[in-house]
């Protein structure tokens, strides 16, 4: 049975940094595309990033954001500079299994494991 599973979230204040990590059972990252949702309070699930071939990112980082992927260690990460109140959400870990010869997934549809989600909260 295949689990991902978040860590690192927190309360942090505006311009200060947070690492999330996900950690999946079951489920090799070096066989799928590793992604990073977030979803805030009455809002739709929003793509963040996404480790294929290359890094890809929401519109909205603008710089600030690093996702990484770790095969060796079978994990994932989400590094989160110059964080602002807009970044507050729930953000979740996300693992698919289309082919990266097909291109990026960015849609909550396209990914196939999901993990339960870290909060992440930043003050004003």
């Amino acid at each position: 049975q295949v689990r991902l599973v978040e860590s690192g979230g927190g309360v942090v204040q505006a311009g200060g940094s947070l690492t999330l990590s996900c950690v999946p059972y079951g489920l090799k990252v070096s066989d799928h595309q590793m992604a990073w949702f977030r979803q805030a309070p009455g809002k739709e699930r929003e793509f963040v990033a996404a480790y294929t071939l290359g890094l890809y990112y929401g519109d909205f980082v603008k710089g600030r954001f690093t996702i990484n992927k770790d095969n060796a260690a079978n994990t994932a990460s989400l590094q989160m500079n110059s964080l602002t109140p807009e970044d507050t959400a729930t953000y979740f870990c996300a693992a698919s299994k289309k082919a990266f010869w097909k291109g990026v997934a960015r849609t909550v549809a396209e990914y196939d494991y999901w993990g339960h989600g870290t909060q992440v909260t930043v003050s004003s």
